[in-house]
């Protein structure tokens, strides 16, 4: 069946609930894992800094808030690093073959670039239920996903009110 596994996470809610799917459908075919967690300047509560051209987009910052914003970029990479770290942990212990890996990107892109490099042969995404308007100003990852990868992608739906019950004691088995 699969024998390599991408599982793109966002550090949601609806992650653990990913996660712990990929590790059942892990489990059940003798796969290995590789977690990837995509840093997106867009999509996190500030901007990266990396945009921040002093002297071409904000004239007016000064260094000290260049530097502030350094910082809590360089802290958000760190608690996501011993996130991915915890999670790829998790796997091992529970006896699937898993990897993570993090970098900076357009969260679509780099999903399909490392499906290809690694190479995946399944793909498994969350989706939050975007349709419409909202998805084409906001973007789908999943959609992008769906439509670009180059091997089978496996989305899985945002919790509901019905699956949120049943994820409160662990999905993964003994």
């Amino acid at each position: 069946m699969f024998h390599k596994i991408l599982v793109a996470l966002d550090n949601s809610v609806r992650s653990q609930y990913i996660f712990e799917q990929a590790i059942f459908l892990a489990k059940a075919t003798e796969a290995e894992m590789m977690l990837l967690h995509v840093l997106s300047p867009l999509e996190d509560p500030y901007i990266n800094p990396i945009f921040l051209q002093p002297e071409t987009i904000y004239p007016t910052l000064h260094t000290d808030t260049i530097n502030q914003y350094m910082q809590a970029w360089d802290q958000l990479k760190q608690e996501r690093l011993e996130w991915m770290r915890s999670l790829t942990q998790a796997a091992m212990n529970i006896g699937v073959k898993t990897e993570f890996t993090q970098t900076v990107g357009d969260a679509g892109q780099v999903i399909c670039e490392l499906a290809l490099s690694w190479p995946a042969e399944l793909i498994i995404v969350g989706r939050r239920g975007r349709s419409g308007i909202s998805e084409v100003f906001l973007g789908s990852v999943s959609n992008y996903v769906l439509h670009h990868a180059p091997c089978s992608v496996l989305t899985i739906q945002g919790l509901t009110a019905t699956n949120t019950a049943n994820t409160e004691n662990t999905l993964v088995p003994p």
